[in-house]
């Protein structure tokens, strides 16, 4: 069931959800932003109103909405319940898995009046992770390394999205069964487990190939670090389908021809 009256006036600190808003056809009712919400292009355009983790009630409260989508955290619930005393609908939203993404889009749909356009997008996205996890289904199985983050050493573990996709696109991550969304890991145990390739992003791969650390991997050594495209991949969102067949056209070249 929407809102009654249907919100008009919407701020969303969450890029995930800036996302779904759009997706869902409600991105003309935006009146704020984070920092983050880049993605669609259309998201520039909306206001900037400061951080998604902690952010300016008084610059919330300024844009006069009456939705606010919050990313739900500890440390943004102060935020919150000033916004609930001042009279604020809100709602926070923390999206770390793909099922996760599937409520949360329907749920934003129901909030927006907007229902049968959010389960047209679940739709879209579901069928192509279907077609992906097909494509690979018979081929083998490499072993991943995701890198996150350099210092600390950051990757993916059990419960992050990006492992659900690795298994999607044919991999098997090798911190898969290790807990939480992001681990922080040593280079001597990613060396130990000896991953069959390496992902990373674009701003990370120069550099990790030229170091004399990272030769300690027989992945590095052997030329299989793979870069992943950042636009798609990295956001439990709508470019969730195009995020698996990114990773499995890396994973298995030709895989997404067939």
């Amino acid at each position: 069931m929407a809102f009654d009256p249907v919100p008009t006036r919407v701020v969303s600190l969450n890029p995930t959800t800036t996302e779904i808003v759009f997706a869902i056809g409600a991105g003309n009712r935006l009146v704020g932003r984070s920092h983050w919400d880049s993605w669609p292009d259309s998201a520039r355009f909306v206001p900037d109103l400061g951080p998604a983790i902690r952010p300016t009630v008084e610059a919330i409260l300024g844009a006069r909405p009456d939705l606010v989508l919050l990313y739900a955290s500890d440390d943004d619930r102060p935020a919150a319940e000033r916004l609930a005393s001042a009279g604020i609908r809100t709602v926070a939203l923390k999206i770390d898995s793909i099922d996760q993404f599937r409520r949360s889009t329907l749920l934003l749909g129901r909030l927006l009046g907007e229902p049968r356009r959010a389960a047209t997008v679940v739709d879209s996205v579901d069928r192509t992770l279907v077609r992906v996890r097909a494509a690979t289904a018979s081929l083998g199985r490499p072993r991943v390394f995701f890198h996150v983050w350099e210092k600390p050493l950051m990757t993916i573990g059990r419960d992050s999205f990006l492992n659900e996709l690795i298994d999607i696109a044919g991999g098997i991550n090798i911190y898969g069964a290790t807990p939480g969304p992001s681990p922080v890991v040593t280079l001597e145990d990613v060396a130990r487990r000896d991953p069959d390739v390496v992902l990373v992003s674009p701003l990370t791969a120069a550099a990790l190939r030229a170091s004399a650390a990272w030769q300690s991997l027989r992945a590095v050594r052997e030329g299989r670090v793979l870069v992943y495209d950042t636009t798609v991949v990295g956001r439990p969102s709508v470019t969730l389908g195009m995020a698996a067949v990114n990773l499995a056209t890396l994973l298995h070249p030709g895989s997404m021809k067939r």
